[in-house]
């Protein structure tokens, strides 16, 4: 006879460590302004440890864009509006579930993706690229309910691809705009005024 051992947790190495500092300290100060030293000081390694697993604080930050949009991914991925099969309520129900994490300081809510592409789109193509990867892979993961809630009220003109990369436009300027006032009212704003885009296209939904 023996006794039931729970599952054992998957080990946190000192790569994940540095990965989740970054998705911190770059959401705080930005990409420019957090260090290698701050980043391994955020994540208790050594800066031995960092360079084993990064070649650079670049690397670092392409690693950080993959390792966010899985984030974004965990997020979403088994929300409840995802077994709706209306969807336009799976549509909106993105859109709410969206509306609902936007709370607190900005950095706590807003993309790291979009915040790092802002500072290197220019200087940094390889991390621009990722950070493009990051945001237009988990907003393409809309375009299939769009088609669909396209196909359902038979909408014409606009397209699901389009309509997903148009929500993660609005999401990211809201997110600036958060930033500018540094108040998440002005995130929830846009987000508000998307949800009733939508509603308007598709015309469904309370229009609140």
């Amino acid at each position: 006879m023996f006794s039931e051992c729970p599952p054992s947790r998957p080990r946190v190495t000192a790569r994940d460590r540095l990965l989740d500092a970054a998705v911190r300290l770059v959401r705080e100060n930005g990409y420019g302004a957090t260090s290698v030293d701050a980043l391994c000081a955020a994540a208790g390694v050594t800066k031995g440890a960092f360079f084993h697993h990064f070649a650079s604080k670049e690397a670092l930050g392409i690693a950080a864009a993959e390792h966010w949009r899985a984030h974004a991914a965990g997020l979403f991925d088994h929300a409840a509006y995802r077994t709706d099969p209306d969807p336009v309520a799976r549509v909106l129900g993105y859109v709410d579930h969206r509306a609902a994490l936007i709370a607190g300081a900005p950095a706590e809510f807003s993309c790291l993706a979009g915040t790092m592409v802002q500072e290197v789109h220019e200087t940094h193509p390889g991390l621009r690229d990722a950070c493009r990867d990051s945001i237009h892979g988990h907003g393409d993961s809309l375009a299939a309910d769009f088609d669909a809630a396209i196909a359902a009220c038979g909408v014409t003109g606009v397209t699901g691809i389009g309509l997903a990369r148009h929500v993660q436009t609005v999401l990211q300027g809201g997110f600036v705009m958060a930033k500018a006032s540094n108040d998440a009212a002005a995130a929830q704003e846009a987000v508000a005024h998307l949800r009733r885009y939508l509603v308007l296209i598709f015309g469904k939904g309370d229009g609140s």
